[in-house]
């Protein structure tokens, strides 16, 4: 039934009336025509929503429809939905700017990226979609992350701590209420939480955020019901006037009009404000209230101050009940528990970690001994790696040095006592914790953890810019590894297997092999000032007599192929750094390591290409440039030498390697301070090739079948030959290939210059240890290759040459050249002979001129070209010859009358030739 709203006169008391009287009234009666509202428009609240609930209330709306769509795989409902999403997020920007992006949002970029990357890399469940699904995920797939990469920073926060739903936040509380009542060790008091809980809760700081954040909404919307309110009504009389008229028929203009004999205005004033601050205080009354009821679902929680100004609850987890005994049982049973929620979905592990910690506390307190310590300490260094879970990624800085500081530990307790005995075949049921009479027996591989530390050592390495100064800082930490293997080293020659022996050692040897011992070189050349510094150094043991005990050893013990290989190159690489050329030749050719190492593992492949190119650029310091030449060769022909090094990757226009082979590579990769100097292994090579090559060229000048014996080296002439305009040489390559054709005439002092000068010392020759030696090596070895060259290129013009004048030429005393041409001589490089009483070389002119040689070359192509014509002559007739020509015999006769070839069968006429 409608209302009807009526208004009398000013001096009318107001009251309602029936439909019956209003029908009985005189039609001339003082009444207003009466207003018709609906029962709906009058029930209805009005409710005030402000912008940012609005906007948020919408995505929340939208990303729910996209995890629905993602519940059913409808991957073209994704694509509609994240589109609008897109849309709806571009329209709440000026609320997102203030207020941050929205959690939930963050949420919803990055589940929704790791969802289509799983359907993507699950071939069998993309060959069962249809066709819009499949189409829907590529795009959305590329939408997706063209659309995270604004957002990397905040997906990248929101993996390393991920916020659970609400829903599945109630659902855990709701478990752990349960659990907690049904549990007497997981009793909650006031000093602290359970460990279970602990565990699994979120960080206090975000608690305390979300708490706050909520607080804030609230007031919002207290404010603007408020607001609402004191629209609605002016004062307390027309407030207590629609309390007592509710549901009856009320004057409209008692409302908005103000009444007869209404109050003053200062009076309304006075009780609007009293009003205000009644409500007021009842709305702090209710967050104090809120506030303290949040404080005792904290169990007495402390609030600690940090920077900021944002508070966080630090709580203290509550490992055992009140009243417990502690004892090696308990302690053992609440470690099992602890380690029960490895690996799974949900655990902190920075709490675990925390929390066995914690548990050596309380055994160390109630002195249950140092077996039970080393076990948890086992399990502590175990979680320490588990932090990340993925394998390719590295430790934080603080979680390493926290692992450095427990092995060290765990190290001097087991230092401290040798009673306690150790093994990972120790069965946990045979374990030994408790009775001090026998043996301590505790189940783990210390050897296992310190290998463990080497390669996140490595890792760490290989993901820090070498440019940096991290990298130095985290180098610095190399002398700590090194320390804890040398201590497992001595522990192990007490304890261990001759398995785990050759282990460590060679972990040892790994990390000494690459290292120049400045010390010891010092020491052998003489230098006054080493060795007598005192007592440390003398009783220090030199890294040649360490290398040499340690891989013997290996070799004499080691039964497994890989540890020997890597010893055994790690030696030879040992031996050619310091220019032990001889020992390390030696040592390769006995190990015959290059017959089968194609069938080694990648890094052992890598470790032997490194050691060749070691053993080259020994063998060139000592002036052994053929030798030099050779063991390069293989690496610096392949233009891959980069790659083969394991210093890095080449982009492969050919073939493309999938994101998985690229990880798996790069995991290969050598640290930096191991690296070799590409520049300098490749300057070495050229100049090998040129003293090599240069002399070569020379001497067959004319030979139509010359062979090249450096490719790469005859690749840079022409590079530098096709250049229409020559300057001064700029680049190591561009001073090698000036060196070459000043040393292809015999001008050895111009490619001394070329080879030997500021720029190239800077690049190349200042890096060597001995660089005044290499030198000095190398321009000996210019002046004897440019005189041999000279020889080459001039002989047929001189009748006889004084060796003398040859010496002086080329700045040699005179018993080197007589050993020269005496070599030459012998080899028939030159035709010529020695006048011994005058020192002349006299040539014998047997050597055919230029046009001699230009005669020769054109009969023969003229002589190849007969033939030639002569074979497809007889080919067109269809007939061939009583002699036939033989690929790899020449001419031979034919065997009978018929001669099968190409399927006929042709009669012999007789010979052709």
């Amino acid at each position: 039934m409608s209302r009807f709203f009526t208004t009398g006169s000013d001096s009318e008391s107001e009251s309602s009336v029936s439909g019956d009287e209003l029908a009985t009234k005189p039609a001339g009666g003082n009444y207003s025509k009466p207003l018709l509202l609906s029962e709906d428009e009058e029930d209805t609240k009005r409710v005030v929503r402000s912008a940012k609930d609005k906007r948020f209330e919408e995505l929340s709306n939208l990303i729910k429809t996209i995890r629905n769509a993602m519940k059913i795989r409808d991957v073209t409902k994704c694509l509609e939905e994240f589109e609008l999403l897109g849309k709806a997020y571009a329209k709440a920007k000026s609320i997102v700017d203030k207020e941050g992006v929205p959690r939930f949002y963050v949420r919803i970029l990055a589940d929704l990226e790791d969802y289509l990357n799983e359907l993507w890399e699950d071939k069998e469940g993309k060959k069962k979609m249809n066709k819009n699904n499949a189409k829907a995920l590529s795009t959305l797939r590329q939408k997706i992350r063209k659309y995270n990469r604004d957002y990397e920073s905040h997906i990248a926060s929101y993996k390393q701590n991920p916020e659970q739903s609400d829903e599945d936040e109630e659902k855990k509380s709701r478990d752990s209420e349960g659990s907690s009542s049904s549990s007497s060790e997981e009793e909650e008091d006031e000093d602290g939480v359970s460990a279970a809980a602990f565990l699994k809760k979120k960080d206090a700081g975000e608690a305390r955020a979300r708490y706050l954040k909520k607080m804030e909404a609230e007031e919002e919307e207290e404010s603007e019901s408020d607001e609402e309110e004191d629209w609605g009504s002016s004062d307390s009389d027309t407030d207590s006037e629609s309390d007592e008229d509710e549901g009856k028929y009320t004057s409209l203009a008692s409302k908005f009009l103000k009444k007869y004999g209404a109050p003053h205005k200062d009076e309304d004033k006075k009780g609007g404000e009293k009003k205000r601050e009644e409500k007021a205080k009842k709305k702090h009354d209710r967050k104090s209230r809120k506030y303290e009821e949040e404080e005792e679902d904290n169990e007495g929680g402390e609030w600690e101050k940090v920077k900021g100004g944002v508070p966080l609850v630090k709580e203290k987890p509550k490992m055992f009940a009140k009243g417990t005994e502690i004892n090696h049982a308990v302690v053992v049973k609440k470690l099992n528990e602890i380690l029960q929620a490895r690996g799974k979905k949900g655990t902190d592990r920075a709490a675990q970690i925390e929390l066995l910690q914690l548990l050596v506390g309380i055994a160390n307190e109630n002195n249950l001994g140092v077996a039970l310590e080393v076990k948890i300490k086992f399990n502590i260094i175990a979680s320490l790696y588990d932090y990340n879970p993925n394998l390719a990624t590295y430790m934080k800085p603080e979680m390493w040095q926290k692992c450095l500081g427990c092995i060290e530990e765990l190290l001097d307790v087991l230092f401290a006592h040798p009673e306690i005995f150790i093994g990972e075949n120790i069965v946990e049921e045979s374990e030994n914790l408790a009775n001090p009479e026998q043996p301590y027996r505790v189940r783990g591989c210390i050897l296992t953890l310190v290998e463990r530390m080497d390669e996140e050592f490595t890792k760490i390495m290989q993901n820090t810019d070498p440019h940096s100064q991290e990298y130095v800082d985290h180098l610095k930490d190399e002398g700590r590894v090194c320390g804890i293997i040398a201590r497992l080293q001595r522990y192990l020659q007490e304890k261990g297997t001759t398995e785990e022996l050759c282990r460590v050692y060679l972990r040892r040897v790994l990390h000494t092999y690459y290292k120049f011992d400045y010390r010891a070189h010092r020491r052998g050349a003489g230098d006054p000032q080493v060795g007598g510094g005192g007592e440390e150094e003398e009783e220090e043991e030199d890294s040649a007599v360490l290398m040499e005990r340690l891989c013997k050893y290996i070799y004499a013990k080691d039964r497994t192929d890989r540890i020997r290989t890597c010893a055994i190159l790690c030696h030879i690489y040992h031996h050619a750094l310091h220019s032990r050329w001889y020992q390390a030749r030696d040592l390769m050719l006995m190990s015959h390591l290059q017959d089968n190492i194609q069938h080694a593992d990648p890094p052992v492949q890598i470790l032997y290409n490194r050691t060749m190119v070691q053993l080259g650029i020994c063998a060139f310091r000592a002036g052994l440039v053929k030798d030099a030449h050779n063991a390069l060769l293989d690496i610096q022909s392949s233009g891959r030498a980069k790659e083969l090094l394991g210093q890095g990757l080449l982009l492969r226009s050919l073939q493309e390697r999938n994101a998985e082979q690229e990880k798996v590579e790069k995991r290969r990769q050598v640290p930096f301070h191991m690296h070799v100097n590409l520049e300098l292994l490749e300057c070495v090579y050229l100049v090998a090739a040129m003293l090599l090559e240069i002399p070569y060229m020379a001497a067959h000048e004319f030979d139509a079948r010359r062979r090249m014996i450096s490719k790469q080296f005859h690749h840079q002439l022409r590079v530098g030959e096709r250049q229409p305009l020559l300057g001064p040489p700029e680049s190591m390559r561009e001073h090698v290939v000036a060196a070459s054709k000043a040393d292809r005439w015999g001008d050895w002092r111009s490619c001394h210059r070329f080879v030997v000068n500021e720029k190239m010392n800077g690049k190349v020759w200042d890096l060597f240890p001995e660089a005044d030696k290499v030198r000095a090596m190398l321009v000996r070895k210019i002046q004897e290759e440019s005189l041999r060259t000279y020889l080459f290129t001039y002989s047929s013009v001189y009748d006889s040459i004084s060796m003398e004048i040859l010496a002086d030429m080329f700045e040699l005393d005179l018993p080197t050249v007589h050993s020269i041409i005496s070599k030459m001589i012998i080899n028939e490089e030159l035709m010529a002979s020695l006048d011994q009483p005058t020192q002349t070389v006299m040539m014998h002119r047997t050597e055919p001129t230029a046009q001699q040689n230009l005669a020769l070359q054109l009969a023969e192509k003229l002589g190849n070209l007969v033939e030639n014509n002569e074979r497809v002559f007889d080919h067109k007739q269809g007939s061939y010859g009583g002699y036939f020509r033989d690929q790899k015999d020449g001419y031979r006769k034919g065997d009978g009358g018929y001669l099968r070839r190409g399927g006929y069968r042709q009669q012999e006429r007789g010979s052709n030739y």
